[in-house]
């Protein structure tokens, strides 16, 4: 399919002018979306706030303090080092949380007289708009204006999606990780890799996206390697840019770098990190804890958290099968392969699965797809009723839910 593009500029306009120009083109077409993802979003934080009142309970505290926002901002204001001795014998270390995000709290309030979950609002905030501007654009270059804004819309209406409004890093590692595809698509590869390797920095999932990086390099080298050999002897064959192979090295930097970091201070290298995570039950073990959740789920009363990602997490699963019917660039299956082949195959925290899919935002295209197909009263139904679900249900996860988020 054909891509919409931007209106060509004219050439006899400055060579400094012309980024502007793009950059003010992009943000028009992107404005509708934009639009809508903010109203989605705001409208879910005022049901949260009214819902929150009724129970007498602080809407900026729940969405600024819940679960793991405390630990980034402890992070922020003291450093690694803290750690939990659980009675059970369960030890769980702050080394478990990526760097990126606290680092930014402490900068935003080392500048502004704002507290650390105030800090980790404002940067999800600003990173969740980011994501949804860089969703945007993956969307329309690929299947033009239409589809782009209704990836958009879904993405901020998925009954996770009060998650992107919390002081929590699925919103940095979305804007990292789809601005970084879109630099891929549109082979600018030194962004690709740079944002691949802060992508890294910001969360364990980040690995994805330096994932795509690599075999969109990969694929780069195989074409040149190809093309020389059909080619007519002597005959000239450009070669791979520097920026490509400049690109494969930056992507998994910041992932690499963290991990083995955490390995030295454990006196590990190899396996310091992965210990660490599995104080926290988070280990890849190709689904068997997973499946064994899954029994208790499907046996015996549970809460109702427990039973929606059981359901949320099928829905993924499902959707990626679509996905890869569409035969989506390979770049954006990859980065999707991986996040769900994480979500599948680890264990631990299965009430967080659905969280863990948000960033993987192309599981939506086939459902934009039908959307952008749809008659307009059957896709207004549609995004109602994803509307109240997703109000609803984020109200439910920060107000009355017992599990970890």
């Amino acid at each position: 399919m054909s891509a919409e593009t931007a209106p060509t500029l004219d050439h006899a306009a400055p060579a400094g002018s012309r980024p502007r120009a793009r950059g003010r083109a992009a943000l028009h077409r992107a404005a509708p979306a934009l639009g809508l993802f903010a109203a989605a979003r705001l409208l879910g934080m005022v049901c949260l706030a009214l819902w929150a009142w009724r129970l007498d309970r602080s809407p900026r505290m729940l969405l600024a303090s819940s679960w793991d926002s405390d630990w980034y901002a402890r992070i922020a204001a003291h450093g690694y080092g803290y750690t939990l001795h659980w009675p059970d014998g369960v030890v769980q270390s702050d080394l478990a949380f990526f760097p990126l995000y606290p680092g930014l709290i402490r900068a935003v309030t080392a500048v502004l007289p704002v507290t650390g979950g105030t800090a980790g609002l404002l940067l999800s905030w600003a990173a969740a708009g980011a994501a949804a501007g860089g969703i945007y654009l993956v969307g329309e270059r690929l299947y033009g204006r239409a589809v782009g804004t209704a990836l958009v819309l879904l993405w901020g209406l998925l009954p996770h999606a009060i998650v992107v409004c919390m002081a929590y890093t699925e919103p940095l590692l979305t804007a990292f990780a789809a601005w970084s595809l879109y630099a891929v698509l549109t082979r600018r590869w030194l962004w690709a890799g740079a944002l691949a390797a802060l992508a890294g920095l910001a969360r364990p999932n980040g690995i994805a996206v330096a994932a795509a990086v690599l075999v969109a390099a990969g694929c780069e080298g195989y074409r040149w390697l190809r093309e020389r050999r059909g080619a007519a002897p002597g005959a000239a064959v450009a070669r791979p840019g520097w920026r490509v192979a400049v690109a494969a090295a930056l992507a998994p930097a910041g992932w690499t770098g963290y991990v083995l970091w955490v390995g030295a201070r454990r006196g590990d290298w190899l396996s310091g990190y992965f210990a660490v995570q599995e104080g926290w039950t988070s280990r890849f073990d190709l689904g068997a804890g997973a499946l064994r959740t899954v029994r208790a789920i499907v046996t015996r009363p549970m809460d109702l958290g427990f039973t929606m990602a059981l359901v949320f997490t099928a829905v993924g699963v499902l959707l990626f099968v679509l996905l890869c019917l569409a035969r989506p660039p390979l770049p954006l299956l990859v980065y999707t392969a991986v996040l769900v082949l994480i979500v599948a195959g680890g264990s631990g925290f299965f009430e967080s699965k659905p969280r863990f899919l948000l960033p993987a935002f192309p599981l939506l295209l086939p459902l934009a797809h039908a959307l952008r197909r749809a008659r307009p009263g059957a896709a207004i139904a549609v995004v109602a009723a994803l509307a109240g679900l997703s109000f609803a249900y984020g109200a439910y996860l920060l107000t009355l839910a017992t599990m970890a988020l």
